[in-house]
């Protein structure tokens, strides 16, 4: 298992084991500073999964330049016994044959080389894309989870400081109208 994926477990973990808001079902409270660490982490072990998939991706050029040579070095060695059998017709019809059917097959094994490498390279890459895209997609979930439980404790707060206005103002309407009651002049019975 990749530290990525310990981190994106941790995540998981971290916001599975919180504790809920009271008188709440879905509502979690995470410490801020934890989450922020987590993402942290994971932001800085990103690039080593990628530089991974890239010294993966690399090793696609070695065995295209490994095929080449071998191809080549096919190549010379059918060109080395053309000229030994120079010499006479039917030995160099033979050799001119063997030459050919020589580089045919090192360029048919060189190409299954080459399409096998890029076929295994661009499944590597999309593989990498792939688990990247995972990756940021449970941390694009995370975050919004954090910000749709931040937006619910602040309607919250704003609800309570609202209530406590209209409680405040009452009091005063209350204040303000028994002080009228006690100016006014008695009225004559």
């Amino acid at each position: 298992m990749t530290r990525t994926e310990q981190l994106l477990d941790e995540l998981e973990s971290y916001v599975e084991t919180a504790k809920y808001q009271p008188l709440s079902n879905t509502k979690i409270v995470l410490n801020k500073d934890d989450i922020l660490g987590l993402i942290r982490d994971l932001r800085k072990r990103l690039p080593d999964e990628i530089r991974t998939s890239q010294k993966i991706l690399s090793n696609k050029d070695e065995i295209l330049h490994e095929a080449k040579a071998q191809a080549e070095s096919m190549v010379n060695e059918a060109n080395r016994l053309t000229e030994q059998l120079l010499d006479e017709h039917e030995i160099m019809q033979r050799a001119y044959d063997t030459a050919n059917k020589l580089i045919e097959d090192a360029s048919a094994q060189a190409q299954s080389i080459v399409d096998r490498a890029s076929m295994e390279a661009n499944e590597i890459r999309t593989s990498a894309v792939n688990y990247t895209n995972d990756a940021l997609e449970s941390l694009q979930a995370i975050i919004t989870h954090g910000i749709d439980s931040a937006q619910g404790r602040f309607d919250q707060y704003l609800e309570s400081m609202k209530e406590s206005y209209e409680i405040v103002t009452q009091n005063r309407n209350e204040l303000i109208n028994s002080i009228k009651v006690e100016d006014a002049p008695e009225s004559p019975v």
